[in-house]
């Protein structure tokens, strides 16, 4: 048997050949990638989206969380918005009035999700609790004034991050958890249809960290992970994942579609956020923020927490860890706006964004307990 001395010097050994084989490869796809989305667009003569101070304003902000805001999803017909809370409680807001037409106390007050089913009528949560609670709003409150749990999703083995409802579906969502896995539930049974990951070699290395179901086909999603990859899934297949997108340096903390289907977003820890093609699989697009871009080693890049695109998909929104919000053109990769500097905007670090069905107005949610409502004002029309 080998001496451990001899194991350590062949691990160290293997994880030099692994570090240069991954420098190659990265160098190798940056010689493959001539241009990118940017570079293309100013070449043709394109000029940046103009934002005015009176553009994007905040017009509502809903206070009655008394934790911080981990996530929020808006309600498909638009004016109702769900926010989970380390308060231990899911809110449900009408968005138009920021009145709280729902309080629901959890089960288990470690909550880092939720979301809105299609037709509007339950809510579902996940977190440290390893389950995914769906609530049906309509149903009675129980003796103690609390609304109970209408189905309890139970498998994973470890947290639930992130879920999303299949688009126009009520029976069927999608979990990524800690445990490496993306699941595909059966609502109505309560069963799991389909395990993403997990013991197949194609699946993530690390926790999921976010899912994004395509919603031009349902039967596509992908997922972004702590390995520093996002992956491409076809519900039919669970066995492997379609395709696997490298680039990041750090956790991929969100991933969303694209308005055609055919692309979508990432955003990460590495402080940048990305644009890459599920057909080539190529990477189209870094998305790095300015003080990045100067080189500015002496503080540590701000994280990318959330992201989110325009209807039109020419406007990118990504919140960060330091309270910044920036609306990114997202042809010519820069940033026209930040919400973070404008007067009303949050006190604390921003974690999560959505955009309202009809895209006439972004809601973020804040470590600083509140979530604002920003619409778009001025001679700008949705964009």
């Amino acid at each position: 048997m080998s001496s451990v001395a001899e194991l350590k010097e062949r691990h160290i050994a293997a994880t030099e050949t692994l570090n240069s084989l991954r420098e190659r490869l990265k160098e190798r796809r940056l010689q493959l990638l001539d241009t990118d989305v940017a570079t293309y667009a100013r070449a043709h003569g394109k000029t940046p989206v103009a934002f005015g101070p009176t553009d994007l304003v905040c017009c509502r902000i809903l206070q009655g969380h008394t934790g911080k805001v981990y996530s929020l999803d808006w309600t498909p017909e638009k004016n109702r918005i769900v926010s989970a809370s380390q308060d231990g409680r899911l809110i449900v807001w009408n968005a138009l009035t920021s009145q709280k037409t729902h309080a629901i106390k959890l089960p288990c007050a470690w909550v880092m999700t939720c979301a809105f089913s299609p037709n509007g009528q339950s809510v579902a949560c996940g977190g440290l609790d390893s389950m995914c609670s769906i609530f049906n709003l309509s149903t009675p409150l129980d003796k103690d004034g609390n609304l109970p749990v209408s189905k309890t999703l139970s498998g994973h083995k470890g947290y639930v991050s992130s879920c999303q409802y299949v688009p126009d579906d009520d029976t069927h969502l999608i979990t990524g958890s800690g445990d490496q896995t993306c699941v595909l539930w059966d609502i109505t049974t309560g069963l799991r249809t389909s395990v993403f990951g997990g013991e197949f070699q194609s699946g993530h290395t690390a926790d999921v960290l976010s899912v994004s179901i395509n919603g031009s086909n349902s039967r596509m999603f992908v997922s972004g992970s702590c390995d520093a990859t996002a992956r491409l899934w076809d519900t039919r297949v669970a066995s492997r994942a379609v395709r696997t997108f490298y680039g990041h340096e750090g956790d991929v903390n969100s991933v969303k579609f694209f308005p055609d289907g055919n692309r979508f977003g990432t955003g990460s820890d590495d402080g940048t956020c990305r644009l890459f093609d599920i057909r080539t699989g190529h990477q189209l697009q870094v998305y790095t923020p300015p003080q990045q871009q100067k080189g500015d080693n002496s503080i540590p890049n701000p994280n990318v927490t959330s992201i989110a695109f325009s209807i039109s998909g020419r406007l990118l929104f990504a919140s960060y860890s330091n309270g910044d919000c920036f609306v990114w053109d997202t042809l010519l990769a820069e940033v026209v706006l930040n919400l973070g500097a404008l007067q009303n905007s949050h006190e604390a670090r921003v974690s999560c964004l959505g955009l309202a069905a009809d895209g006439s107005a972004l809601c973020t949610g804040s470590w600083d307990t509140s979530l604002k409502i920003w619409a778009f004002g001025g001679h700008r029309t949705v964009i």
